[in-house]
């Protein structure tokens, strides 16, 4: 009976032992986790809010490791990896053996070298549950919090703590909130949005040091203009780091992140790694469709991973949406930029030798699953209006084979 060991339990680790246990009915599946909640991430902000409990954010359902028979190891950190005994070393100094390993234990927050950030007792992050419980504790009773930050990460904590009726102050490098998402106009209406629920922004200006009050607790921001924002709870939103603290001396190669081949394996035989931690993507779908296919070829069936499309994603802040696909700026020199405003909704594409590059669509994001299939395989648009298109116009029914395909 094969032994496979799952280190993390966010959507690539849970969708790789969903994946085991359907072939292979008599494995024994063990998940490892320092988390004690299964938990989605990018539902963090709706329990910061109080809009949600812990079991709201749980996308799993609540007898998932009974129903398939999963040993869960929860509130257990992993501390050593033995390539060579292949052993598993845990915190309680449990040693537990595998035959394929999985490491998907995904990424935690970077705190930069600003003054007195690193060692102030009111600096939090906002990656993991734990994260979010922290943060949860320290605005209790408190008014002002400062943010670093404005990607996702930022805006989803600075929503649930505007909701909440705290004052939110956020500094960004870059001239615009979502600089990886956005163009100047959706960042505007973004922006607005946030600005109406009682944010403040302070744009194209980095954060360059801090002042701590007699308790070790930094009370004001020092901005590159000069500026002095006070403050009673830091966040930093402003980067991520591979979880992989665990594997040093185990030879496993790593770079930005888990080095990893087409079939999700490490450098090392038998150790296969999904998810943020191998640096891939930061995309929950694409860390899902990872696990399932680290998965299967653990159990033995060879499957390549197809790498990711990037630039990829959806955001909804204050009811208003906004899908962002593709590279929107800069714009290459040659591309052709084309702007509609559609009933409200704001669309942008980029097209360039009649392929498109990148689209951002704010408002109305139905009906947009063709965006990231013409992207992604550079189907030529064929002289269509990029803004009204569907999958009939691309694909039909093979007289030959009667199979659903691309029509040239």
């Amino acid at each position: 009976m094969a032994k496979y060991i799952i280190i993390g339990v966010g959507p690539a680790g849970i969708m790789a032992a969903e994946r085991i246990r359907a072939m292979e009915s008599n494995a024994e599946i063990t998940m490892i986790s320092a988390d004690e909640h299964v938990h989605s991430r990018c539902m963090l902000h709706k329990y910061l809010g109080h809009e949600r409990d812990v079991k709201g954010i749980n996308f799993v359902p609540e007898d998932f490791f009974e129903r398939n028979q999963i040993r869960w190891v929860k509130g257990e950190k992993v501390t050593r990896v033995n390539p060579e005994e292949k052993t598993v070393e845990m915190e309680c100094q449990a040693v537990l053996p595998y035959d394929k390993l999985l490491i998907a234990t995904g990424a935690a927050f970077f705190i930069p070298p600003i003054e007195h950030f690193r060692e102030a007792s009111n600096v939090y992050g906002f990656r993991d549950f734990s994260d979010a419980e922290a943060m949860d504790r320290a605005v209790e009773g408190k008014k002002r919090v400062f943010i670093v930050g404005s990607g996702l990460v930022g805006l989803d904590a600075a929503s649930a703590l505007c909701e909440r009726g705290y004052e939110v102050s956020i500094a960004e490098m870059a001239p615009r909130v979502m600089p990886l998402q956005t163009d100047e106009y959706a960042a505007s209406v973004y922006q607005k949005a946030f600005e109406n629920a009682g944010c403040k922004f302070y744009l194209g200006i980095g954060v360059t040091g801090s002042k701590v009050n007699e308790n070790g607790e930094i009370n004001s921001i020092l901005l590159s203009d000069g500026t002095e924002v006070p403050c009673d709870v830091v966040l930093v939103a402003a980067g991520v780091r591979p979880k992989v603290d665990f594997l040093e001396g185990s030879g496993i190669k790593i770079g930005r992140g888990i080095e990893v081949n087409e079939y999700l394996e490490t450098s090392i035989p038998d150790i296969y790694a999904a998810g943020d931690v191998n640096g891939l993507s930061g995309v929950w779908p694409d860390a899902m469709d990872q696990g399932k296919t680290a998965a299967m070829n653990m159990c033995g069936v060879k499957v390549e991973y197809e790498k990711p499309y990037p630039f990829k994603n959806t955001s909804n802040f204050f009811g208003i949406t906004m899908l962002s696909i593709g590279k929107i700026d800069p714009v290459d020199e040659d591309a052709e930029v084309k702007v509609v405003f559609d009933r409200g909704t704001y669309k942008k594409a980029i097209v360039k030798e009649d392929r498109l590059q990148a689209i951002l669509i704010q408002g109305d994001i139905s009906n947009t699953g063709i965006y990231l299939k013409l992207i992604k395989d550079q189907i030529p648009l064929k002289g269509k209006d990029v803004f009204k298109l569907s999958f009939a116009d691309f694909y039909g029914i093979d007289e030959r084979t009667g199979a659903f395909s691309y029509q040239v």
